[in-house]
């Protein structure tokens, strides 16, 4: 079973630094970790929408309505990181759906369907490659830091963008090919 303190070993062990038993461990590389972990595998989460972390979620409208210009206001789930478009095959914009703070504010009715990329806490949710390029993440941060050492980093950096890249082909493997926008001059010849 995977769990965020392997994650953080794959990491400190791509350092050559002493493994820790815990994220709140109250080592020099138990704080390094707990420091940065959660940070940055939100911040990879929000990067690419990764098939395990995509969900679909029906919103209420919130009682409160915006102040001007919009007529409703959806508030956000709670493990919301990023929107997507609804339909995936569709990859045109014509919503006029906004972000303001933890809501969307809109003129569509309820209830707000939307697809969104959300914080997957379970590290066994997780595709493998994606927990192997967020510990490379983890180390490129930390090896300044662990290391003292430039070529520590720079190899970090390097193996990251392999393990990112094998991770994002493996993703686009498995989700439906999706369709360019169509380009405005094409759309008004029409």
């Amino acid at each position: 079973m995977a769990s965020n303190v392997e994650i953080a070993n794959r990491a400190l062990q791509k350092l050559g630094a002493k493994r820790i038993v815990s994220l709140t461990e109250d080592s020099r590389n138990g704080r390094a970790v707990n420091a940065a972990f959660e940070v940055l595998k939100e911040a990879e989460l929000r990067k690419h929408p990764w098939n395990f972390a995509v969900k679909r979620a029906s919103l209420a409208a919130s009682a409160t309505a915006p102040l001007f210009t919009k007529s409703n206001s959806f508030p956000l789930p709670s493990d919301f990181l990023r929107l997507l478009a609804p339909d995936e095959e569709d990859n045109t914009n014509y919503r006029d759906w906004q972000i303001e703070g933890r809501s969307i504010v809109t003129n569509d009715d309820a209830p707000l369907e939307i697809r969104y990329v959300s914080n997957v806490d379970d590290p066994n949710e997780m595709d493998v490659l994606f927990r192997e390029a967020l510990s490379m993440k983890i180390a490129e941060e930390l090896a300044e830091e662990l290391t003292q050492s430039n070529q520590k980093k720079a190899e970090a950096v390097q193996a990251y963008m392999q393990k990112i890249g094998e991770a994002r082909r493996a993703n686009a493997f498995e989700r439906v090919s999706q369709s360019q926008p169509e380009d405005v001059w094409i759309t008004v010849r029409d």
